[in-house]
């Protein structure tokens, strides 16, 4: 068993400080949501077997096992081998769960309970244990205990149908890792409801976060559509964002996302484009009708936006109160003045992998802010015992 901390720069200030998570989950899911705990103050012990997480190897990477995406989901935390296979490091993860008020896993429940870490077994020594399993499906459902990754579960929930759906190429992944980061999210609320509870119980108790169930859940608030209704009344998938002609609007010279949406915006966009009876068009002149014509409404859009160049919209939009923006490289976004000017993105200096650029805490606390206090290390060697 070996331990590393990174040496904090600051105390914990955030909502969660005090709080002792041992988190015991690898790749994007699990990492996520502990680092927006570890961000809110929490401190999280990030437990790892001998190997490493396999995200310490995903690339880019300066030095191996400093993966960039390692590095992007694992700040905050401290760092700590174990074989659990070896008799003594799992009675040192049983002890430090003991201690703990928060225990996560990604690991299948089937194994966790060969090893004793199923919930029943630790909340023997630890009655206000808050106990996360966070994996692909259920155990109340006949997949429980099959694998499953962002990709599996984009397939199963229906969302590469959706995001392929008006293409010729058929269903498509989302372009990045989307169920692993909402299934994280929905753990980092899960867990401070389960603490805030605890404090007017007094008893802990076990939280299952199934990534299959998360995304069917957070895809049907606007997709279950037609089949909301018994008997159906339409098909699946939210008609506003189901047309083919939603998407950034190509221009003389490029593209441009533009969303009038309440009836006022949609007759100033109208009247400034040089179209000003289309306000008073009957397919156009409330929501409802709109909703009923989006695809017709949307390709006029389209065929508006076309024939000026992007500047030439920008400068027209500048003062219309309607939503728009440019289109641009993430790598530009990276540079956007506004995410600079509010912190969201610094360039810092890790002790070991140099010069790197950082995404900052997107919630602000008036009172009791997270903060970022150390950063993603590398993997222990057994001479850090």
């Amino acid at each position: 068993m070996t331990m590393q901390n990174a040496g904090a720069t600051s105390q914990a200030t955030g909502p969660l400080a005090g709080v002792r998570v041992v988190d015991m989950t690898s790749v994007g899911m699990g990492p996520y949501a502990t680092q927006i705990l570890a961000d809110m103050g929490a401190e999280v012990i990030k437990v790892e077997a001998p190997a490493g997480d396999v995200f310490r190897h995903a690339e880019p990477a300066l030095h191996a096992g400093m993966g960039a995406t390692f590095l992007n989901l694992n700040r905050n935390k401290q760092f700590m081998v174990l074989d659990v296979k070896r008799a003594e490091d799992l009675a040192r993860l049983k002890d430090l769960i003991a201690g703990a008020d928060v225990f996560i896993s990604n690991v299948r429940p089937q194994s966790l309970r060969k090893l004793g870490l199923d919930y029943e077994s630790l909340r023997a020594s630890n009655l206000r244990l808050i106990y996360c399993g966070a994996y692909g499906y259920s155990e109340t459902g006949p997949y429980a205990g099959m694998p499953a990754f962002d990709d599996i579960i984009q397939a199963r929930s229906g969302l590469a149908h959706f995001q392929g759906a008006n293409s010729t190429e058929g269903p498509q992944y989302v372009n990045t890792i989307l169920a692993d980061k909402v299934a994280g999210l929905t753990v980092a609320y899960a867990i401070p409801m389960a603490l805030y509870e605890r404090e007017r119980s007094g008893q802990g108790q076990a939280i299952e976060v199934p990534m299959f169930e998360t995304l069917v859940s957070f895809l049907a608030a606007e997709q279950l559509a037609g089949h909301t209704f018994v008997p159906e009344q339409g098909p699946c998938g939210y008609p506003r964002v189901m047309s083919p002609h939603r998407k950034p609007y190509r221009t003389l010279d490029g593209h441009i996302a533009l969303l009038p949406y309440t009836t006022p915006q949609w007759a100033r966009f109208f009247a400034l484009s040089g179209h000003p009876e289309l306000a008073q068009d009957p397919r156009y002149t409330d929501p409802a009708a709109r909703s009923a014509n989006i695809d017709e409404l949307y390709a006029t859009l389209a065929d508006i936006v076309s024939r000026r160049t992007t500047a030439q919209w920008l400068a027209l939009l500048a003062d219309a109160d309607i939503p728009h923006s440019e289109v641009p490289a993430f790598e530009d976004v990276v540079q956007d003045p506004h995410l600079r000017a509010t912190g969201m993105v610094f360039e810092y200096e890790h002790p070991t992998e140099g010069r790197l650029r950082g995404i900052g805490i997107p919630t602000r606390f008036s009172r009791t802010p997270g903060n970022i206090r150390t950063w993603a290390q590398a993997l222990p060697s057994s001479d850090d015992a």
